[in-house]
């Protein structure tokens, strides 16, 4: 995701996605070890997306 269509999310809906990345990333991790990853540059994009939620969301708290 970008980072203006992030900041466009509400605080529970930027919660809902960082556990669907984090869920997805676990996912991603288990088809390395069984050698069905077709796309390792995902686990790149995926974990920017986390810094991004996590960075928003404590910007939003503070």
């Amino acid at each position: 995701m970008k980072k203006k269509d992030l900041k466009k999310l509400s605080k529970t809906e930027m919660v809902k996605n960082l556990e669907s990345f984090k869920k997805d990333l676990f996912n991603l991790r288990f088809q390395k070890n069984n050698g069905q990853l077709k796309n390792p540059a995902k686990f790149k994009e995926i974990r920017k997306n986390i810094a991004r939620l996590k960075t928003l969301v404590e910007r939003n708290n503070a």
